[in-house]
């Protein structure tokens, strides 16, 4: 491969000009501009941009096979502001690469400059760059643009890079690999007043509080000990003041789970909870429950032939089966539910802080992990006659 200084530099210089540059989802459009001009030079021609809404896809076809298989990176950043000394830190104020899609979209560009250039693969590959995935609806939106009817392939594959690997380690699961993630919102009304006559109204903070507690209840004895679930609260908003009892108090938080029945007992238990806390009270109680992430489901064969890639470019010492999924989501698991595929983690280092942190910064470093893991699984996947794992 031309896999000479030269090359590792232009891709750090990729990435760190994303990481200076970072947009929320589905506000890419600086970032998929690029990406397309990138793809352009590289001298691919099939390439369609805004595809749910900041997304671009682009097809590399060598051979005369007719099987298909994607590769997928996420491209937007969070609303956090980054408070790193960095020479190429966040530009745009209250917006960060905390969660190193700034590396995931340079690692697929790097994959595909090194196929369109030296090919050895007979059929086509998707390359597709995602919006909006920390929010959940990327994926959903190009799922709804006909993404698989439009580019249609047989597998799929991304990568993520995770905190406290070291660099050039690589892990993956069979099966169930991150959990869903539901959201839900409790408001409770009733009547404030004077903070000195609390017996003049319905006041909703003693009530709020009681539920917060209450709803803790749900994970310790509502489900299973066998199963895994979390469910946290994680604002408690009112419209009080300091000798004013409030009228409203909202309730949110988050519930994180591996099989859709603890989902639906979550909810069933967290409506009923809310329903007789607040009656005990004499408040009033609306509940609103959503399912942003499905869980996230590796499909076996997949799973293996991304471990055999990850072994042909790593070695054998240095990729493993993940022992335990997950409890974070990614709406990688949309693409999942129309093809079988497999989402892997690579090493960001054991110095790096944690994702989401206000000074997280992709590891350079695990560049050609994940470049080089992108280029072997086509070259496996659409072989003359695909690689057996």
């Amino acid at each position: 491969m031309m896999t000479d200084d030269a090359f590792w530099a232009e891709l750090r210089a990729w990435r760190r000009d994303f990481h200076a540059h970072p947009e929320f989802g589905f506000e890419e459009r600086r970032t998929s501009r690029l990406v397309a001009e990138r793809l352009r030079s590289f001298g691919i021609t099939d390439i369609v941009e805004g595809v749910g809404g900041t997304g671009v896809v682009a097809t590399l076809t060598r051979g005369s096979g007719n099987r298909a298989i994607a590769l997928r990176a996420d491209m937007d950043a969070l609303r956090i502001e980054e408070k790193s000394d960095l020479a190429y830190r966040s530009q745009v104020p209250g917006v960060m690469h905390a969660c190193g899609h700034d590396g995931h979209t340079t690692m697929l560009l790097g994959a595909a400059k090194l196929l369109a250039a030296e090919g050895g693969f007979d059929g086509s590959v998707r390359f597709v760059f995602q919006p909006a995935e920390e929010w959940g609806k990327g994926a959903l939106a190009m799922l709804a643009d006909g993404l698989t009817e439009r580019f249609p392939f047989e597998e799929i594959y991304a990568l993520h890079n995770k905190a406290g690997l070291p660099v050039g380690k690589f892990q993956a699961r069979v099966g169930t690999t991150m959990s869903a993630e539901d959201n839900f919102e409790i408001v409770l009304r009733g009547m404030g007043g004077h903070a000195s006559r609390p017996q003049d109204g319905r006041e909703v903070l003693v009530a709020a509080c009681a539920l917060v507690v209450n709803l803790q209840t749900i994970v310790s004895r509502r489900v299973a000990p066998t199963d895994s679930a979390v469910v946290s609260v994680t604002e408690l908003l009112t419209d009080g003041t300091r000798n004013a009892l409030p009228s409203t108090a909202r309730i949110l938080g988050d519930a994180r789970s591996f099989q859709t029945v603890v989902s639906e007992t979550i909810e069933a238990e967290l409506r009923r909870i809310a329903t007789g806390t607040a009656a005990s009270y004499d408040v009033g109680c609306d509940v609103t429950y959503t399912r942003e992430f499905v869980p996230t489901v590796n499909d076996p064969v997949a799973t293996a032939a991304a471990l055999a890639a990850a072994r042909t470019v790593l070695g054998e010492e240095n990729v493993t089966l993940a022992d335990q999924p997950g409890t974070g989501s990614e709406d990688f698991a949309r693409f999942l539910q129309h093809a079988p595929g497999c989402y892997a983690f690579i090493g960001n280092g054991e110095g790096s802080v944690p994702a989401h942190h206000p000074e997280f910064d992709f590891n350079d470093d695990a560049l050609p992990t994940g470049t080089g893991f992108f280029v072997q699984i086509v070259r496996d996947r659409l072989a003359t006659r695909p690689t057996q794992p």
